[in-house]
């Protein structure tokens, strides 16, 4: 007698959480999404990709891939964890509107609060530096922006500009740094203006949904966190890990990959190994004792 395709779900669902289990844990089981989708494989991994802590936007997002490649290899293979990029949808490479390219690996990236601190990193040998400037007040921002720009002359550093894309493309900076609701915000002839200017474009992504959001506008370079526990902003979400971020590096290898959140000299290692070309800082920089003694031993770390 044929089992019915709950139980075929069940049972396939139980299995991708025991093969997978010990990879992503600590899991904090989530609430399984609302679906209308019968498919044994989709609910399946619905099922599983919740109890393995993973928010609905991206239980569904794997769901999708992993009845994708069951129906491109006639396989479940709950062993093996989806990463092809095909499975998830992404855009074929090369992007068809990419923005324009940035080096693979961008090593060390400084996330600094101010021009000063751009400059001092920038001639520490640090070769990417973003100025994150917070401010209410247009004309100190448009300084702020310019005053980097200036910074980093002379020296090997590529400057991307935090959120303040219009004060990065009159001052010429190398880059714009968009997080995931200012790029969901811009408008679509922003977006071609950007993409027109030449400027590289950087996004900040934390999970699977997002990381397909990105997708979608070609960025120059993904930035993936918050790996480790931050205390920096709040996040919406919980710390992603090294296990997902690994899982992340390869479904978006075709992309120079930041890994930013909590990263302290010792995690270097470890985070370099999941196959990301670079890793953000904040407090190991800005709040050292000595920020190019700190920059040196960082930019040693990473190899």
């Amino acid at each position: 007698m044929k089992a019915p395709m709950t139980d075929i779900a069940t049972l396939l669902a139980q299995d991708i959480v025991r093969e997978h289990t010990a990879t992503f844990a600590p899991c904090t089981a989530q609430p399984v999404p609302e679906s209308m989708e019968t498919a044994p494989v989709y609910r399946a991994a619905l099922q599983a990709c919740s109890a393995l802590g993973f928010i609905a936007a991206d239980a569904q997002c794997l769901a999708r891939a992993w009845q994708a490649r069951f129906e491109r290899t006639r396989s479940a293979d709950t062993s093996h964890w989806p990463d092809a990029p095909q499975d998830f949808g992404l855009q074929a490479q090369p992007h068809p509107q990419a923005f324009a390219p940035c080096p693979q690996a961008l090593g060390l990236y400084a996330v600094l609060p101010d021009a000063n601190w751009v400059g001092r990193m920038a001639r520490a040998g640090v070769p990417t530096v973003q100025l994150r400037f917070k401010s209410e007040d247009a004309a100190a921002i448009a300084r702020e922006v310019r005053a980097a720009v200036q910074a980093v002359q002379g020296t090997n550093a590529l400057l991307f500009i935090n959120d303040h894309w219009q004060e990065a493309l009159a001052a010429g900076a190398y880059g714009v740094h968009l997080g995931q609701e200012d790029l969901d915000a811009l408008a679509p002839e922003a977006l071609v203006m950007l993409r027109a200017s030449g400027v590289r474009l950087g996004v900040s992504t934390h999970g699977y949904a997002e990381m397909l959001r990105a997708d979608a506008v070609g960025p120059s370079y993904i930035a993936i966190g918050a790996v480790f526990p931050t205390t920096l902003k709040r996040m919406a979400t919980a710390p992603q890990g090294l296990a997902r971020l690994a899982a992340y590096a390869r479904l978006m290898q075709a992309y120079p990959l930041v890994a930013i959140g909590g990263i302290a000299a010792e995690h270097f290692a470890q985070v370099r190994a999941t196959g990301v070309g670079s890793i953000a800082v904040v407090r190991a920089l800005v709040n050292a004792a000595d920020p190019e003694a700190a920059a040196a031993q960082l930019l040693q770390a990473m190899g």
